[in-house]
C-alpha cells in the first residue's frame, strides 16, 4: 500500500495548476486527513477543539466530526431532519466539487442527537449578501438516498463525535481520485444559559459573523 505522500504526489501531476493551493489532501479510505480548527469567527478567538477526518471511497465522502470541550450538548429534542438544527449545536460541513469559488453548495450540518441538516445552497453573491437571493434546495430523504449518520456523545470526557457518510453521486462525483473540491467546516456552541447567542468555529475564517462566504473556502484534492 503506497504512503499517503506518494498519492498526493501522484494526483497532483493531474492538476499541477492548483499545487501551491491545496489545503487538504484527502486519501482512499480507511486512510484520513484532518481539518483541524480551535478559533472562532470572525474574532480568531479561542474555540473548543474540533476537527473532521475525512476520506473516500469510489460511491461516498466519509466524514468523522469530533467536537472537544462539549459542556452542554445543547439540541431541540422535537427537531427533526431539515429542521433549524443551526439555531443549537451542530457541526457542519459545506461541500462543492470543483475549483472555482462557488455560488452554489451542499451544506450538511449534524447535531448532539443525530439529526441532520442536507441542503443545496444557492448564494449567487458569494457571500450572502443583503439583497442578493440567498436559498435552498432540501434534500427531503437523505437516507433512503444513501446517506448515513452515527453520533456518539461522551459527556464524561466533554466530547461527541458523528461519523457521517455522503453519496458522491449527489455531486456527478463518483470515483473522485484526482478531483479538486472546495470545503469549510464550521461548529456552533450554546447552551441553556447563553442559548439564542452562539459562538461560531471554523476551518477557514470568514472574516464575518456569517458562514456563506464561499472565496475563502478551503481547497481539497482526493488522492
Amino acid at each position: 500500500m503506497r504512503l499517503v505522500s506518494d498519492l498526493v504526489v501522484s494526483a497532483l501531476l493531474l492538476v499541477p495548476a492548483f499545487a501551491s493551493k491545496i489545503d487538504l489532501a484527502v486519501p482512499r479510505c480507511p486512510a484520513t486527513a484532518p481539518a483541524k480548527f480551535t478559533t472562532q469567527v470572525p474574532s480568531g478567538s479561542p474555540c473548543p477543539q474540533t476537527q473532521v477526518d475525512l476520506c473516500y471511497t469510489d460511491t461516498s465522502l466519509n466524514l468523522k466530526f469530533t467536537a472537544r470541550g462539549e459542556t452542554n450538548f445543547h439540541f431541540d429534542p422535537s427537531q427533526t431532519t431539515n429542521g433549524d438544527i443551526w439555531e443549537y449545536e451542530v457541526m457542519e460541513a459545506f461541500i462543492h466539487k470543483g475549483y472555482n469559488d462557488p455560488q452554489t453548495y451542499f451544506e450538511y450540518e449534524v447535531s448532539p442527537n443525530n439529526v441532520t441538516y442536507n441542503s443545496f445552497v444557492y448564494n449567487p453573491s458569494r457571500v450572502r449578501a443583503a439583497g442578493q437571493p440567498f436559498d435552498h434546495a432540501f434534500v427531503t430523504d437523505p437516507f433512503a438516498d444513501g446517506f448515513k449518520v452515527n453520533t456518539v456523545l461522551d459527556k464524561t470526557n466533554k466530547v461527541w463525535t458523528s461519523e457521517s457518510s455522503i453519496p458522491l453521486a449527489l455531486f456527478n462525483g463518483e470515483d473522485p481520485r484526482g478531483s479538486v473540491w472546495r470545503m469549510n467546516f464550521f461548529r456552533t456552541i450554546t447552551g441553556p444559559d447563553t442559548f439564542p447567542n452562539q459562538q461560531l468555529c471554523g476551518w477557514k475564517n470568514t472574516n464575518l459573523a456569517n458562514f456563506h462566504v464561499t472565496p475563502v473556502f478551503g481547497t481539497v484534492l482526493f488522492v
